[in-house]
């Protein structure tokens, strides 16, 4: 991870405090200006992340700037040194961050003001092709993600529990489904809200198999936490003949611990309030509630969610 100098800290600092503290008048409190980091453009992050930020600026003395990334590490990278005040990321990689291990060399300072919703694995190969279960991939040329994503982490997680090694490709969503249609891939990991339009489209061009990995779930969850659980993807689907077992991991809206609480607390009123228009960016059928929002494993809630969630919910 790259180090962040003094001098930028100190300047970043005194940008963050000058667009806090700018625009009073009177009663009505300062505007609030933050920057959260979401993912690739096309992306469910970048997807989520635009359409909250939309919600949370309109009418409100609040101004959330999104910003396009690699997503999950990067996303957090940025979150450590300043860049972003907001970030989204997956359960593991942040888990991973709060206690310095794997992808990051030290514990980072984050907290996080909800868990928002459940990616789905998805595994996915050319239903006549050679690929027909998860040891069928040893060998293989397989896509893992992009680099800096969650997407990254997890699947290389799953293929050393599994014991494979793969060929592996660090793609984005759209080159790996592009590299898949076109025969230069055996498949293709992917991580997401269900169901995933880009995969929905290729599905309805390309004969697709969605790889069990139900088997290997328990084996994470083991190993890792609840970070890990399994879950299903429908039968209503992508077309499925019949549900699929995979393995689902926790998505979490982050935040350094100095975001100011009242910010914090107004992005929640307005999570809460439209979580269904903001969720169907995303994945559908997902639902927001307290016991789920709080879940939130080795990372903090942030403070001025704490109170907002003793406040409304007792």
């Amino acid at each position: 991870m790259t180090a962040t100098t003094p001098r930028r800290r100190t300047v970043l600092g005194a940008a963050l405090t000058a667009a806090l503290t700018a625009g009073c008048s009177g009663n009505d409190g300062p505007v609030r200006s933050l920057r959260l980091a979401t993912g690739p453009e096309g992306g469910p992050y970048n997807a989520f992340g635009r359409s909250f930020t939309e919600a949370v600026t309109v009418g409100r003395r609040l101004t959330l700037t999104p910003v396009s990334s690699a997503a999950s590490v990067d996303n957090l990278q940025q979150l450590d040194d300043g860049t972003v005040d907001l970030a989204l990321t997956t359960a593991d990689v942040a888990e991973d961050a709060v206690l310095g291990r794997d992808t990051f060399a030290r514990p980072l300072g984050l907290t996080a003001p909800a868990r928002v919703y459940v990616n789905y694995l998805h595994l996915l190969a050319p239903a006549d092709g050679p690929v027909r279960e998860l040891a069928d991939l040893a060998g293989r040329r397989v896509a893992t993600g992009a680099v800096g994503s969650g997407l990254q982490v997890t699947a290389k997680r799953l293929l050393r529990e599994a014991g494979l090694g793969v060929r592996q490709q660090s793609l984005g969503l759209a080159e790996s489904l592009a590299a898949l249609r076109t025969g230069a891939l055996d498949a293709v990991f992917w991580s997401g809200g269900v169901p995933t339009p880009a995969v929905s489209e290729l599905a309805r061009e390309l004969p697709l198999r969605f790889v069990p990995l139900d088997a290997i779930a328990a084996a994470l969850r083991e190993r890792h936490g609840p970070v890990y659980a399994a879950v299903t993807l429908p039968t209503d689907a992508y077309g499925l003949r019949g549900p699929v077992g995979t393995l689902g991991v926790g998505n979490y809206l982050t935040a350094r611990p100095g975001v100011p609480e009242d910010a914090v607390r107004r992005q929640l009123e307005i999570l809460f309030d439209q979580w269904a228009t903001l969720l169907r960016a995303v994945t559908a059928g997902a639902r927001l509630e307290p016991r789920f929002a709080v879940s939130t494993g080795a990372v903090p809630l942030h403070p001025g969610a704490a109170a907002y969630y003793r406040s409304v919910y007792g």
